[in-house]
């Protein structure tokens, strides 16, 4: 019994600094596309709002840093405790400021404060795949992703809804508050709760050949390409639908609750049964079960622009489908992703393929602005449609199971 508790609590730990990144993150996401677009802000425009997450797309830059000062607990502690801290200020000093007076001093803040948010990940990461044996890292992958999606919830859903009746300076700080709350259980995490203790050591200082290494893995190139495109089928849409839902008439109280709360919840839950089906299945037949259910998300969103009739009732089924779909797809991507970590260059690994994903994610969703605005929703969805199928096409010639010499991840035993 005691040993469940010591699992649960550490699995709580875990949960609660993946939810405190996401939900800063998920509400400024989610507030300045509805702030912008009910100010006649173009699409164009917006969809440039994905350069906001420029960070996370250049957080594999300082990785080797974390992963080269910590050898200790005590080590991934300092990064965490200290980068979540710089987080909960610069939330508060964006508090202090109008979007209506300051727009771009406000986006700096949150720039910034998205740099302090991807190095706590960094070592949340790092100290995830450290903490947890090769049978418990779909477990510590759930709180990962529900974590993010639970955070997708209360930021752009609950958060919406609480900003319409407060308004940005009241919210704020008590967002920073959370941040720095979410830090207490990381306090009670001891040397004991890991299933192999760290060992001390000195290690070399960081060097190119850190990140270069990762590229040079036989096979690791099959991994690379499914990461790139296993999510864009569905970024287009995600990234498009608040201003889609303006646009058909629906306003951010009504936006916070389809996308925020429902949406968001599902990925959540679909993300926690994710897990189960990785493990029951295997992650050759989770790839190609979750690629072909983002191709149906993707076909139901064309249907919906063309010829199903747009209101709340198939709004909801086709948000309902695109966050499910989501959500287990980040299951795959998590747990392929540590399957592909070497040694001693857990943060550093994983974070380069994460930032795969967020590179992929970031230039679907700048492009999927300039096609949705140019050429009408409907062509954008068309174009997901097209790179869905190119993505279950890869998986089902490239990929091979374990008989044929290789593990499901694709790299080599």
């Amino acid at each position: 019994m005691n040993l469940n508790l010591q699992k649960g609590s550490k699995l709580f730990t875990f949960f609660c600094l993946y939810i405190a990144q996401s939900i800063p993150m998920s509400f400024f996401s989610t507030v300045l596309p509805v702030i912008m677009r009910q100010q006649n802000f173009s699409l164009e425009i917006i969809g440039m709002l994905q350069f906001l997450k420029l960070p996370w797309i250049l957080k594999f830059l300082w990785s080797p840093a974390i992963d080269r000062s910590s050898s200790q607990l005590k080590h991934y502690k300092r990064w965490i405790f200290s980068s979540e801290i710089i987080y909960a200020i610069l939330i508060l000093c964006i508090s202090f400021l109008d979007f209506h007076v300051t727009p771009l001093l406000i986006i700096g803040l949150v720039v910034c404060s998205f740099i302090a948010s991807a190095t706590q990940d960094i070592a949340t990461d790092a100290l995830a795949v450290v903490s947890f044996g090769k049978r418990e890292k779909s477990l510590v992958n759930s709180m990962q992703s529900m974590g993010s999606f639970a955070g997708a919830m209360v930021g752009g859903g609950l958060l919406l809804l609480l900003y319409n009746k407060l308004g940005w300076g009241n919210l704020l700080p008590y967002l920073a508050l959370f941040v720095v709350i979410s830090l207490l259980p990381l306090l009670f995490f001891r040397e004991k709760q890991l299933d192999e203790p760290l060992v001390k050591k000195d290690l070399p200082k960081a060097n190119p050949d850190d990140l270069f290494g990762f590229f040079k893995q036989k096979g690791i190139w099959k991994q690379i390409l499914f990461l790139f495109l296993y999510y864009i089928g569905l970024i287009g849409i995600l990234s498009m639908l608040k201003p889609m839902l303006v646009d058909y008439g629906y306003n951010m109280k009504e936006i916070g609750i389809m996308s925020g709360i429902v949406g968001t919840s599902i990925g959540c839950l679909a993300s926690f049964t994710g897990g189960f089906i990785v493990r029951q299945i295997g992650r050759h037949t989770s790839r190609i079960l979750f690629a072909t259910l983002t191709l149906v998300t993707t076909l139901y969103f064309y249907l919906l622009v063309t010829e199903f009739p747009i209101n709340t009732a198939t709004l909801h089924c086709g948000i309902s489908l695109l966050w499910a779909s989501y959500g287990l797809s980040t299951i795959v991507v998590y747990t392929t992703a540590m399957d592909c970590v070497r040694k001693g260059y857990e943060g550093t690994d994983f974070t380069i393929q994460t930032v795969i994903t967020h590179l992929s994610s970031m230039l679907m969703a700048v492009g999927a602005g300039k096609l949705a605005g140019t050429f009408g929703y409907d062509k954008l969805f068309l174009t997901e449609i097209g790179v869905a199928t190119l993505s279950l096409l890869y998986i089902l010639t490239v990929y091979r199971t374990k008989k044929t010499g290789t593990d499901e991840s694709g790299t080599s035993k």
